[in-house]
């Protein structure tokens, strides 16, 4: 196509005429919005001020009203439970303040006696408000239903048996039923347990239930604890023992778990704190769902269970429940009937393998330390630090051996550097050669090291679930538990937060200094990536572990400065390097045995070479 004058003046007034039609049509529509908006605005003012004056006192008390009769008509046969005013129970233990409420005869309210909400003297609270409730829908007629929880128990007297538990009995009784039908839920609570008795007792169950099931539903709100609630969160998981296996997840990862299998039970663990329910005789199944509220409400998570459990489909029945709710406590867990203690985070997921070394090492270690130190958490975890650091001693003395050895090989290695150049095919193979005559295993520093890795991970875990570092204070740090922040910025950084961990910048300095050292007994001291590495490894523990727990800060500052303290004694008063060197040379004299691996490794550096020469 040829673009003369006339074409390009032709298609310039074709664009004009398009976009002229196009903003005409616009306009066009604007104005009929306006118009058609403008006649709706007038006609509802016209029906507004057509329509009758309603007094809004007078709708309120009609609505109250059609809410009484429509509650009254569902609850049939229970009609005389309807309506009344809520009134409160409430059993003791040592342990625990349980209120209960006679509307839907369940717990209204628990304060735990021996914890208190940080920075703040009142009593941790780990069930209270509409949210949190237990309810099941029972039949009240031919075509009715009614949620037990909107309906009100009449209460018996509290007993006490001669053991010191407390029973509390509330009852629901048919007001007009052609058989004896009652509800009676009975809770006790123990001396010195945080474990609550919970049982349903039904009488005409037929009357109750259809075929003899129970729809159970329990909500649980758990209420912010601790002062970071983001942590918190990342902390919390929701737990349950399905099939007879234990399962968890983090709240963050899912927000429901259905279950096809017999339930035991099922709960929220969050950092510190546990709700669960429990059944004697499983349920047959159902689902957990939760929320995650804005962290402004100060509501940590919003957990709903539906489970279903098969009772005699007619008569007498009585369902066994429990109810927990205390601290996720492993002492205190592990002694409970249905394993609630594998929902402490001593070792989970892929990190599972360190849960054995926190239950039969760290944990009765540390629980030693503590009385051994006068309840002092901060001294009970140095002390600590150094029975770990001794009992690891012997593979520390194998790494700084080795250090001292290939130390003694540096100016041999500096030689086949120069001999060689940028051969490092031939450098490689030359130092393989070096190494094995003089006995060495350069790897000998590196698998020490690795074997230490279980007990860092063993270690991250039990400062992040131990209940016991929460609230204790030691030197500056308010809370062991949480990170100590001495200094607040008054602004936010990324990855880093708005305050600097004192404990974790004495970590990351002392960490410094031994990567320093022991690059110095490097016999590589060439490579560039090698020349920076003392300083990787600090810099990314001063920004990841500047929001870790305190107590882990303060441990790892403890456990650095006696590595420095063994690097000292070791190189110094221990290792003869004069016989170090005496050793290799011996060694260089015996004759040596290639190892299947050595000689397979020689194998391919050689065809690998010759590769290399054909290029």
């Amino acid at each position: 196509m040829n673009f003369d004058r006339n074409s390009v003046t032709g298609f310039i007034i074709l664009a004009v005429l398009f976009f002229g039609y196009f903003y005409y049509t616009n306009e066009e529509q604007a104005a009929y919005n306006k118009a058609k908006a403008r006649q709706q605005f007038v006609a509802d003012s016209i029906a507004k001020a057509n329509r009758p004056v309603v007094d809004e006192a007078t709708l309120l008390a009609d609505t109250l009203r059609a809410d009484s009769l429509n509650r009254v008509a569902s609850a049939g046969q229970f009609n005389n439970a309807v309506s009344g005013t809520p009134q409160l129970i409430t059993l003791e233990n040592s342990l625990m303040k349980v209120s209960f409420t006679t509307r839907g005869a369940q717990v209204a309210d628990v304060q735990l006696i021996q914890f208190g909400k940080q920075k703040d003297s009142s009593r941790v609270v780990l069930a209270k408000g509409l949210y949190s409730q237990i309810s099941y829908a029972i039949k009240t007629g031919p075509n009715s239903t009614a949620q037990t929880a909107d309906l009100f128990f009449t209460p018996s007297a509290v007993t006490t048996a001669s053991d010191g538990s407390q029973t509390l009995r509330l009852s629901l009784v048919a007001a007009d039923s052609s058989t004896p039908t009652s509800l009676t839920h009975v809770y006790t609570i123990h001396p010195d347990s945080y474990l609550i008795d919970f049982s349903i007792e039904m009488q005409g169950t037929e009357q109750l239930l259809t075929q003899g099931v129970l729809s159970l539903q329990w909500q649980y709100e758990a209420f912010k604890q601790e002062e970071d609630i983001a942590y918190e969160k990342q902390n919390t998981q929701v737990g349950f023992e399905e099939g007879g296996e234990f399962d968890y997840f983090t709240i963050g990862n899912r927000t429901e778990v259905p279950f096809t299998k017999p339930v035991s039970w099922l709960g929220v663990r969050q950092r510190f704190f546990f709700a669960a329910l429990a059944a004697k005789n499983p349920f047959t199944s159902g689902q957990l769902s939760w929320t995650l509220p804005n962290d402004s409400l100060g509501v940590v998570v919003r957990s709903t269970a539906s489970v279903k459990m098969q009772l005699p489909a007619s008569g007498a029945t009585k369902a066994e429940l429990n109810l927990y709710y205390g601290p996720s406590d492993y002492q205190v867990l592990k002694n409970m009937p249905y394993g609630f203690d594998r929902i402490v985070n001593l070792g989970q997921g892929v990190y599972a393998f360190v849960r054995p070394i926190n239950k039969y090492i760290i944990v009765p270690i540390f629980d030693f330390m503590r009385n051994l130190s006068g309840a002092n958490l901060g001294l009970a975890i140095a002390l600590l630090t150094l029975f770990i650091r001794l009992v690891t001693s012997p593979l520390t003395y194998s790494s700084y051996l080795s250090g001292a050895k290939m130390k003694a090989l540096r100016p041999e290695i500096n030689k086949l550097k120069e001999k060689f150049g940028d051969d490092q095919q031939s450098i490689s193979m030359e130092q393989m050669k070096l190494f094995r005559e003089a006995g060495v295993n350069p790897l000998g520093g590196c698998i020490p090291a690795l074997l230490q890795i279980p007990i860092f991970f063993a270690l991250f875990s039990f400062f992040n679930s131990e209940i016991a570092l929460r609230g204790a204070s030691f030197l500056w740090a308010q809370d062991l538990s949480a990170y100590d922040a001495p200094l607040r910025f008054g602004f936010h950084i990324p990855l880093f937060g708005d305050h600097l961990s004192l404990f974790n910048l004495l970590a990351t300095l002392t960490s410094l200094l031994i990567s320093v050292y022991s690059m110095s007994m490097s016999p590589d001291q060439s490579n560039p990536v090698m020349k920076y590495m003392p300083y990787i490894f600090p810099f990314f523990m001063l920004f990841f572990f500047n929001n870790l727990p305190s107590a882990l800060t303060w441990y790892y500052t403890v456990s650095n400065l006696i590595t420095l303290a063994m690097q000292f004694v070791i190189q110094n008063y221990i290792i003869d390097h004069d016989k170090i060197l005496a050793q290799i040379q011996e060694n260089r004299k015996k004759p040596k045995a290639k190892s299947k691996w050595q000689q397979k490794l020689e194998e391919l550096q050689e065809q690998q070479k010759k590769l290399k020469d054909r290029k």
